[in-house]
């Protein structure tokens, strides 16, 4: 039986806990895929809100990391799927990467798709960790062979900002 769209075993309120305003402590690998073990760390902070009556959110991205940096994602569900797609922009580039897709499975959401990196197709993939009402876990990761290894260069602890 397929589920009613909204209901709550659909998926599509899966990233309504994202709603609000976070403190995010970062560490990011300073090199990906060449071996690199060095990793920076910095603050930011981000805003979520919903977007197309709850099918979707946004939130913006903002830090001291790099002068002026501010970055966007735009999360859309498709209840036909019931799979999200996740799209990164940042002022950087002006435009939006690749998406990853994927669902949630209890607290842990897992999200895939290819990109390119120094001119080499690469996997990507994004998993969020729902840690209760005020904190949650986000980590990229890298795969340049294709899924069967990966490469872990970006971690975000979410902090709610009461």
């Amino acid at each position: 039986m397929q589920a009613q769209l909204g209901s709550e075993t659909d998926g599509a309120r899966d990233f309504d806990f994202l709603t609000g305003r976070w403190r995010i402590h970062n560490r990011r690998l300073m090199e990906r895929l060449k071996g690199c073990t060095e990793w920076e760390e910095f603050e930011a902070v981000s805003q979520a809100r919903p977007l197309l009556s709850g099918m979707g959110n946004e939130d913006d991205f903002r830090t001291d990391w790099r002068p002026g940096f501010v970055g966007m994602t735009v999360r859309l569900y498709d209840p036909a799927t019931r799979l999200w797609s996740i799209y990164w922009a940042s002022n950087q580039r002006g435009v939006f990467e690749p998406p990853v897709i994927g669902a949630f499975s209890r607290d842990v959401g897992t999200f895939e798709g290819g990109d390119v990196l120094d001119g080499n197709p690469i996997r990507v993939r994004f998993t969020w960790t729902r840690q209760g009402p005020t904190r949650a876990r986000w980590e990229q990761a890298f795969s340049d062979d294709g899924g069967q290894t990966w490469e872990s260069n970006w971690v975000m602890q979410h902090e709610r900002i009461p």
